[in-house]
């Protein structure tokens, strides 16, 4: 006799087959989404490429509104955790170091993630206006505080902290929004562990190389 998954409640509150059924929907609009944009897409295309029925996905997320806030707030959540991880008290070479690794291994493991939330923010951001404006805008204000005390210290060169926040930004999602250009100028196949190893580096250098102070 097969037995029966039983429905226990996870903290959140979902059974674990609610979250792997939520994570797999997910999965499957990020892929659709990124392929056809927000207007493109359908709710029938996800409900396909997640391998279940219109309805049992319409169960989860009750429009593809829904579901596409639902994506876009879950690759803000990936993106914005090691910014907001950096420690005033740690060592400035370090954080900024692990920060830039850590963009690149989202940018790596999410790019359907990244080209989504490229094309919200050229359609104006509709959907993350008012986080922008809000919760990101002070998290950004938090940490560009942090690099002032580390150049107030001496531990970092005078530069703009905010401009330096966004340049990470760029140049860490530029592997993921434009990664058939960069394929194709690098003269490279499907990035794997190796390039992306090879692309941390080189960002880090460059970038640190710019930002820590001056010897001599």
């Amino acid at each position: 006799m097969a037995t029966v998954e039983p429905q226990v409640p996870r903290a959140n509150g979902k059974t674990r087959i609610q979250a792997r059924n939520e994570a797999r929907i997910m999965a499957a609009a990020e892929t659709v989404f990124a392929d056809h944009g927000f207007r493109g897409a359908t709710v029938d295309e996800i409900a396909q490429a997640a391998d279940m029925s219109k309805p049992n996905l319409l169960y989860y997320f009750k429009s593809k509104a829904a579901l596409y806030r639902a994506v876009l707030e879950h690759t803000l959540r990936i993106w914005l955790e090691p910014l907001k991880e950096i420690d005033a008290d740690k060592d400035p070479e370090t954080e900024i170091r692990n920060y830039i690794a850590r963009k690149i291994e989202a940018s790596a493991g999410h790019p359907n993630a990244s080209r989504i939330f490229a094309s919200e923010m050229l359609r104006g951001a509709p959907v993350l206006a008012d986080h922008l404006r809000g919760d990101l805008k002070s998290l950004v204000a938090r940490k560009s505080a942090v690099i002032e005390q580390w150049i107030a210290e001496g531990r970092l060169a005078p530069i703009d902290p905010i401009h330096l926040i966004f340049m990470i930004w760029a140049t860490t999602q530029h592997y993921a929004d434009f990664a058939v250009q960069v394929k194709a100028v690098w003269g490279k196949g499907d990035l794997g562990p190796k390039d992306f190893a090879q692309i941390e580096a080189a960002v880090s250098e460059i970038v640190l190389r710019g930002i820590l102070p001056r010897k001599g």
